[in-house]
């Protein structure tokens, strides 16, 4: 007598499956979003402004461009001491932060922020460095 599963049981087990992968997989889902916005969040708050501050020490000023904390700005003396950061901040969406110095809403200092999932400036899902 040989010991196997019987088709009946395999389709059980495979419909068992698919009923849990229903109720978690939606879950994750939003998950991941809240994830993302969270790394633009710590980005925006913490990794970005520590390089920005940085270069301002050094230079006096804010930089015109993110870029400048990469690779050195052009006529600028031996005051850079950069880089400041490793690679171009890209957001978790795979678009470069919006950045301005001095800033619309912080102008003593610099606007920077994320478009959000939506790619596009001013609408509700932005993650910004200036008040809600």
């Amino acid at each position: 007598m040989k010991k196997a599963f019987t088709l009946i049981e395999l389709m059980l087990v495979v419909i068992i499956i698919g009923v849990l992968s229903a109720m978690v997989v939606p879950r994750l889902a939003g998950r991941s979003e809240q994830a993302r916005a969270q790394a633009a969040k710590t980005d925006i708050n913490s990794s970005i402004p520590l390089a920005l501050d940085l270069y301002e020490m050094d230079m006096g000023r804010y930089p015109e461009s993110l870029d400048y904390l990469r690779t050195r700005p052009p006529a600028e003396g031996d005051s850079w001491h950069g880089p400041y950061l490793k690679k171009r901040p890209m957001d978790p969406w795979n678009k470069p932060y919006l950045y301005k110095a001095p800033g619309d809403h912080n102008p003593d200092g610099y606007d920077l922020f994320s478009a959000g999932k939506d790619g596009q400036p001013g609408t509700t899902d932005d993650i910004i460095n200036w008040g809600e």
